[in-house]
């Protein structure tokens, strides 16, 4: 009888330690939503290409997915990249910590002289700190935009507006 009542007791002891892991998991992109603002680099075959202050946006996909928007970026005329979306980020929480990974991620935007361009984004990496306060962000990627030859080494850093 006491055999029985002690596998009973833990029986029931991790089903209700798995039902609260389940409602930390869920809660993932809720802890990182929002607008990050900071400073943005973007690599050119080894030479910075441009510099300057941006906004990245982080939306729920899922419970444990973001979808992100890459800012505008560039200078009037052809040189111009329209914002790019992202989707389905999967994110998972490590430490203190919230981070997401994509290998590869292509999709198509339309730029300002409405013609469509094809873009890859590549080697997404995205942390969160200062979980569950979500206030700063980390994202490092590569971009082939249209039919330029080259990528785009990108490093972004921001805090929660």
């Amino acid at each position: 009888m006491t055999v029985m009542v002690a596998t009973m007791a833990i029986v029931f002891g991790m089903s209700s330690c798995s039902s609260d892991d389940d409602d930390q998991e869920a809660a993932l992109s809720a802890q990182v939503v929002g607008s990050y603002t900071g400073p943005e680099v973007i690599m050119v075959m080894g030479e910075e290409s441009s510099s300057g202050t941006s906004t990245y946006a982080f939306s729920k996909a899922s419970d444990t997915s973001v979808d992100m928007v890459i800012p505008q970026s560039g200078e009037s005329g052809m040189m111009v990249i329209p914002a790019l979306p992202v989707k389905n980020i999967p994110l998972s929480k490590v430490g203190n910590s919230i981070v997401g990974t994509l290998a590869s991620y292509t999709g198509t935007v339309t730029n300002a002289a409405g013609q469509e361009k094809a873009y890859t984004i590549s080697n997404l990496a995205v942390a969160f700190e200062d979980v569950p306060k979500g206030k700063a962000v980390a994202v490092t990627f590569s971009l082939k935009y249209g039919t330029m030859p080259m990528a785009m080494e990108t490093t972004f850093t921001g805090d929660k507006k």
